[in-house]
Parts: structure tokens; C-alpha cells; sequence
């Protein structure tokens, strides 16, 4: 019994210490193509951070992002949970054919954070001039698939009713009775923008414009393997990307801050990269301007918003004059009176539940 101790013993040692070695030997990932996300680096050691326990903290998040094989191994979890232990998952699931994270929890603080980003945003720019303001939530695909199959999920109405009490300088423009889980992507977070005609045609009622233009569909021949197509370590088909266009988006001018350049609604050729998503104004940008000189008005729209703001706002173009696209999760608001004058414009927060439910993302 004492060697197969022993055996037992080297061979776990010897697993850890492998897996430990290669794990210093392999480089350090910048990216998790599966999570769409940016990996932990390498925190630097002060005598400051050590004491504090930002160091160990810090390190420890970069020895779970950086972890060999760590996209395995999450799948493996996923399996076990699952198939063998009969569990439902703590994390992802697919539920009626399409993918999903739990949001189990309504976490009042990150929505209190999230106000209080908006609310600098008001008195430093929007208080004491003739803007129109109004606040927009998305749900995500969990309000519409968890509770029916038998998931946890956050309550979404007093997320809203919060969100409401927080911003009352703002008019609010429910867009949950206009959505259900066919608008979203089988394998990925997002929104179908062929599904979402009817979102922007109540958003521009609302705020005072006519959207009646008819578009063309296109299809993207790449396959989307969206952001929960791995994480949920289960066989799905890739969904497949539409946008819409016409002669008005085809003509409209997009000025990235970020490039200081002049690019076009869909930027086709990141359909060959990761995240065929990003066809849509380019993926994730800080700073964006679309001018179209055919708008029906001379109005201008200032959108705060994060990546469903992508494909929603070339719904919108037809009639504004001037849309200018701001995510603050990667520009600093104090920044923004050097590029953005607030005066006489319609503005929209429009930001998905989840990101105010981890909203740590807001600078």
C-alpha cells in the first residue's frame, strides 16, 4: 500500500511541478480569443503592493488567466458539472438552443457605481445646457432563457428602477417589451442588428425622429463563433453575421478619434479576424463620430454606450446629422470636453444589463 502512496504522490508532485514549469516557461497570452476579453499580466512587485496585498491579489488573477491550457480546463469543469455531477453550471449554459451566462445576482453596488459615472457625466457636461437626455437598458439574453429553465437570474426590474431613481435627469425608454432571445446571436452575447429594426424605430420616436428607411441585408460568409461558443464546451453550429445597408449608411462618414482616421459603417475586413462582430464600426472604440449630409434633421445624437451601441446607432443615422459614438469604459470622461461640445444635442446612455451589473469597466 506504501509504494502506491508513493506513486500517487509523485505523480500529482510531478503533474503540479510540470504544469508549474511550463507555465513560467510559456508565454504570457495578451488576449483570450474564447472570452474576448484582455488576460491578466504580470504585476510589478513593490514593497508598497506587497504590503497592501494588491501584489498577491494581482498575482493571482495573472496564475488563472495565464494557466496553461486554462480553455480546457474550463470546458472540463463545465463537462464534470454538468454531465457527471448533474449540476446545473454556475457560470454559462445552453438553454433552447442558445448560449448564455448566469447573472444570478443583482449587484447594487456596481449599479451604483455605474450612476455615479453617469452622474459626473452630467454635471461636468450635460447640467445647465439645452441637451435632451435619455437612459436605455438591454437586456441580456439571460432575462429572457434562465427562470424557464430553471436557472437563477438577477431581477431585472429593480435594475431598471434604480438605474431610473439614480438618473432622474434622464427620461427612460423601456426597450425589454420589444426583445426576445431570437434577437440575439445562438453563440454570442449580442444582438442581431437585422432583428433590432423595431429597437431603433421606438428609440427615435421617442427622441423626436422619423425612421423610415428600407435597408438591404448582407450576409458574411466567415461563420461567428461567438463569445460563449467555447465556454460552454458543448456542440454548436456557428451563427452566421447579417448587416443592414443602404444608399445613406454607404455615403455616411465615420471619423475614428482613435486612428485619426476616416473609415466606413462596416469595416468588412474584421470579419476575417476573431471577432467577425467587430464589422460593426470597427469593434471596441473609444471615440467615434458618423456624419451623413442626407439626414431628414440637423439634429445631432451623443450616445454613451458600450459594444450593442455598435451595431444599433447605423439604425439611427437616417436621422441625425451628427452621431457621436463615447465608451467610457476606454476614455477617461474628464478627457472628453477636449474632443465633445455638449450644447443643443439629443443624449442616450444605452448600455446592456450586464456591463451595469460589472460595471468596474467604467473609467
Amino acid at each position: 500500500m506504501k509504494w502506491k502512496n508513493r506513486i500517487l504522490v509523485i505523480l500529482v508532485a510531478a503533474f503540479l511541478g510540470g504544469f508549474g514549469l511550463w507555465s513560467v516557461i510559456l508565454k504570457d497570452q495578451e488576449i483570450s480569443v474564447s472570452e474576448r476579453r484582455e488576460l491578466a499580466q504580470a504585476p510589478e512587485l513593490s514593497w508598497d503592493s506587497l504590503i497592501s496585498g494588491k501584489y498577491m491579489n494581482a498575482f493571482e488573477e495573472y496564475v488563472l488567466d495565464q494557466f496553461p491550457m486554462r480553455d480546457t480546463f474550463l470546458g472540463l469543469k463545465n463537462d464534470i458539472t454538468e454531465k457527471v455531477l448533474f449540476q446545473k453550471n454556475a457560470d454559462y449554459y445552453v438553454a433552447d438552443g442558445y448560449a448564455a451566462a448566469v447573472e444570478s445576482r443583482l449587484n447594487e453596488e456596481s449599479i451604483a457605481y455605474a450612476a455615479e459615472r453617469f452622474r459626473f457625466l452630467y454635471d461636468k457636461y450635460l447640467a445647465d445646457t439645452d441637451v435632451n437626455i435619455y437612459l436605455s437598458i438591454i437586456p441580456d439574453k439571460n432575462y429572457f432563457l434562465a427562470k424557464p429553465n430553471g436557472y437563477l437570474t438577477m431581477d431585472y426590474a429593480k435594475l431598471a428602477e434604480q438605474m431610473q431613481a439614480s438618473m432622474e435627469y434622464a427620461s427612460y425608454i423601456d426597450l425589454f417589451p420589444y426583445l426576445d432571445c431570437r434577437d440575439y446571436y445562438y453563440t454570442d452575447t449580442h444582438w442581431r442588428q437585422e432583428n433590432i429594426l423595431q429597437v431603433a424605430e421606438v428609440l427615435g420616436q421617442q427622441m423626436g425622429v422619423s425612421l423610415s428607411s428600407a435597408y438591404e441585408t448582407r450576409t458574411i460568409p466567415q461563420p461567428f463563433y461567438g463569445y460563449y461558443y467555447n465556454l460552454v464546451n458543448q456542440s454548436m453550429e456557428p451563427d452566421t453575421i447579417r448587416y443592414l445597408t443602404n444608399d445613406v449608411l454607404e455615403q455616411a462618414v465615420v471619423f475614428d478619434y482613435e486612428t485619426n482616421r476616416e473609415t466606413d459603417v462596416y469595416t468588412l475586413q474584421r470579419a476575417e479576424g476573431d471577432d467577425p462582430y467587430e464589422i460593426f464600426l470597427g469593434g471596441p472604440k473609444s471615440l467615434l463620430t458618423i456624419e451623413n449630409e442626407r439626414a431628414s434633421t440637423d439634429k445631432e445624437l451623443i450616445v454613451f454606450r458600450d459594444s450593442f451601441g455598435s451595431s444599433l446607432a447605423p439604425l439611427l443615422v437616417e436621422g441625425y446629422r451628427k452621431i457621436t459614438l463615447i465608451d467610457i469604459r476606454y476614455i477617461v470622461p474628464a478627457m472628453l470636453g477636449r474632443f465633445v461640445t455638449f450644447d443643443d444635442q439629443d443624449v442616450l446612455f444605452l448600455y446592456n444589463a450586464a456591463v451595469l451589473n460589472h460595471s468596474e469597466t467604467l473609467k
